[in-house]
C-alpha cells in the first residue's frame, strides 16, 4: 500500500509548519517581492523525514542538507516525491563523490580541486559557487575577486553553474553590502540564481534581489540537535 507523503506527520506538526510558512510568506511580501519570485529552500539539518514529508504536504519542493550522510539518507527516502535536494555544507574531498551522487545541486563549490572531482563524479552537475565576504579562513567560500576564475573553470569542466550562494557576514551593513555585491557578480557573469538569505535576514535578501532563501528555523523551529 502506498502511503501519503505526510502520513506520519501529526496534525500538530502540520499546523505549526503551516503557521510558520504563512509568516515566512508574509515577510517576503512585506519586502516588496512577489512570492513566486523567491524560491523557498527548506533546510532540514537535524530534522527527520516526518518534517520533510510534512513540508512537502504543504507545497515545498526544494530541500537542503549540510551533512552528506543526512543528505543521502533523506534523498533516498524521498525519491518517491520527486523533490530537489541541495547540499550546503563544505565539500570535503573524501565526501564529494557521495555528495554529487545524492544531491541535485551542490551549493557550496569554492575550490578548483572540488570542481574537478565533481565533474568526474557527476558530469554536468548543477552547482552554485559559494562567495565569502568575511576573509575568515575558517569559513567556506571563495573571495569575491576569485569568483570569475572559478566560474570559468567550472564551465570549462562542463558543470552547470546555476549561480552564487552566500552566507552573509554578521551585521546589517555588512550583510547589505555582501548581498548587493553578490547580485552584481551574478549579473556580470550571466548567472541566474542568487542564493541569499536565511531565517534572520530574508527581508534584506529579498529587497536586494535573491532568487531563493534557505530556511531552517523559520520553517521548522529551533533545531533538535
Amino acid at each position: 500500500m502506498t502511503t501519503s507523503p505526510a502520513s506520519c506527520a501529526s496534525d500538530e506538526l502540520l499546523e505549526r509548519l503551516r503557521a510558520n510558512l504563512a509568516r515566512v510568506r508574509e515577510r517576503i511580501s512585506a519586502s516588496g517581492r512577489e512570492l513566486s519570485s523567491v524560491r523557498l529552500v527548506a533546510v532540514t539539518k537535524t530534522f527527520g523525514l516526518v518534517e520533510v514529508r510534512a513540508a512537502y504536504e504543504l507545497g515545498l519542493r526544494t530541500f537542503a542538507e549540510n551533512y552528506v550522510d543526512e543528505l543521502c539518507a533523506k534523498a533516498e527516502a524521498t525519491r518517491d516525491l520527486g523533490v530537489t535536494w541541495h547540499y550546503l555544507g563544505a565539500l570535503q574531498t573524501n565526501k564529494i563523490v557521495r555528495a554529487a551522487r545524492c544531491a541535485d545541486v551542490l551549493s557550496s563549490a569554492a575550490r578548483e580541486r572540488e570542481l574537478e572531482k565533481i565533474a568526474t563524479a557527476s558530469p554536468g552537475m548543477a552547482i552554485d559557487v559559494q562567495v565569502d565576504f568575511t576573509r575568515d579562513a575558517r569559513r567556506n567560500g571563495v573571495a569575491p575577486s576569485d569568483v570569475a576564475q572559478l566560474v570559468t573553470q567550472a564551465r570549462a569542466l562542463a558543470l552547470r553553474v546555476r549561480g552564487l550562494m552566500v552566507v552573509a557576514p554578521p551585521g546589517e551593513a555588512p550583510t547589505r553590502k555582501a548581498f548587493a555585491a553578490t547580485v552584481a557578480l551574478a549579473d556580470e557573469l550571466g548567472l541566474v540564481e542568487r542564493s541569499m538569505g536565511m531565517s534572520d535576514d530574508l527581508e534584506l535578501a529579498c529587497e536586494l534581489g535573491t532568487t531563493e532563501v534557505r530556511l531552517g528555523r523559520a520553517l521548522f523551529g529551533p533545531r533538535v540537535g
